[in-house]
């Protein structure tokens, strides 16, 4: 690859810092930009994450080491709008949110690629492992080398005209290896440990989030009636935003069995539970789709991830004729299909594309009641 100017996001964590060693190695010129996507200063909880102000000061850190220009973008009006109130909304309606699958595809990328080209860079780079590779039919995203890290689940909605100019110096490493770059160039983020909370929620208490940022006495956060598929009342809960499909903990007792949370119902603030048997699905409806490459045909079988860690199902995957939406059936069935969650079609390591699942095909030719539309 002949050198170029790139834009290199620094979270100001370990993955980005040698995401921007390994560009400056290669020759490029780089310039480090750090985004600050919400107030921190109302934001409790650890000091010492990636998305913090001590994020930002490590990633200037880490690029005055490397001899790079190093920049702070204010996206916090298209962060609160494209990801944190939809973060809310998604809550209050009663599905389970992605907040890093919304961020990637609304803002981080795309406001990256835009401030990029206003500098003159032939391309972005991010700490993601997931890899790039360019063909005579085009440029495709594929799985990291490393499984166990792999991120290319969080990626189904960057526009396909973008993938070209993308750079992902990490895919074919192993996160072991990338500590150990780290420590070799002498980085303050080397041993940084690895951020696992939600970012604009560092405490980990996202119900408390939600009472802060919807309205008093919200039907999420009120109490209602935990009932079964056939409808009967068996127990009380205090809201339904607390809780997610596949979710045993907080149910309470006396059951005659282990109950989990099957669906939530927000028209009659319902959490419905039943036995683990009672979570199998055979597919799912997603809208809010997006293709990087050419939907699979309905006869194929592809793997679908519908949640983050989770393995590629087999299925057979449908486009809409407006192809805004798509249904997949599942050749085997899957317990805990949460709505709200990313659904990810891949073709053996290539990632085709994705949509946010809007319904559960609970059994052949059954679905959950009418669910609204998810927006892209």
């Amino acid at each position: 690859m002949k050198p170029s100017r790139i834009l290199a996001a620094m979270s100001g964590g370990v993955d980005s810092s040698v995401t921007a060693a390994l560009l400056v190695e290669a020759g490029h010129e780089v310039i480090g930009v750090t985004m600050k996507t919400f107030c921190y200063d109302e934001t409790a909880g650890p000091s010492r994450t990636c998305c913090g102000l001590d994020g930002i000061l490590d990633a200037r850190s880490v690029a005055d080491r490397l001899g790079i220009r190093h920049m702070v973008f204010d996206v916090e009006e298209e962060f609160t709008r494209d990801v944190i109130d939809d973060f809310v909304d998604e809550y209050a309606a009663g599905r389970t949110p992605n907040p890093c699958v919304r961020c990637n595809s609304n803002t981080k990328f795309r406001d990256l690629l835009r401030r990029g080209e206003a500098l003159g860079c032939d391309g972005i780079a991010t700490g993601h492992y997931v890899r790039v590779r360019h063909g005579a039919e085009g440029s495709t995203l594929h799985r990291g080398a490393d499984s166990g890290k792999d991120q290319a689940y969080f990626l189904w909605g960057l526009p396909a005209g973008m993938i070209p100019r993308l750079h992902f110096p990490l895919g074919g490493l192993t996160k072991p290896e990338v500590r150990a770059m780290a420590r070799e160039l002498g980085l303050v983020t080397a041993d940084k440990p690895e951020s696992q909370e939600i970012c604009f929620v560092p405490s980990g208490d996202y119900r408390e989030f939600l009472q802060q940022r919807l309205r008093p006495r919200h039907p999420a956060l009120e109490p209602g009636p935990l009932v079964t598929l056939e409808g009967d009342v068996v127990g009380r809960h205090d809201g339904y935003a607390g809780f997610t499909v596949g979710q045993r903990k907080g149910l309470g007792g006396g059951f005659p069995e282990p109950f989990y949370v099957l669906e939530i119902r927000p028209e009659g603030r319902e959490v419905v539970i039943g036995p683990k048997e009672a979570l199998e699905t055979h597919g799912l409806e997603a809208t809010g789709a997006n293709w990087i490459a050419s939907p699979p045909a309905p006869d194929e079988e592809v793997l679908v991830q519908i949640r983050h860690r989770g393995r590629g199902i087999p299925a057979r995957v449908e486009a809409s004729e407006g192809g805004a939406s798509w249904e997949c059936r599942f050749l085997e069935a899957e317990p805990a299909v949460t709505p709200g969650q990313s659904a990810v079609v891949f073709r053996g390591d290539q990632l085709l594309g994705g949509g946010r699942i809007a319904r559960i095909l609970r059994e052949e030719g059954s679905r959950t009641p009418e669910a609204a539309e998810l927006s892209a």
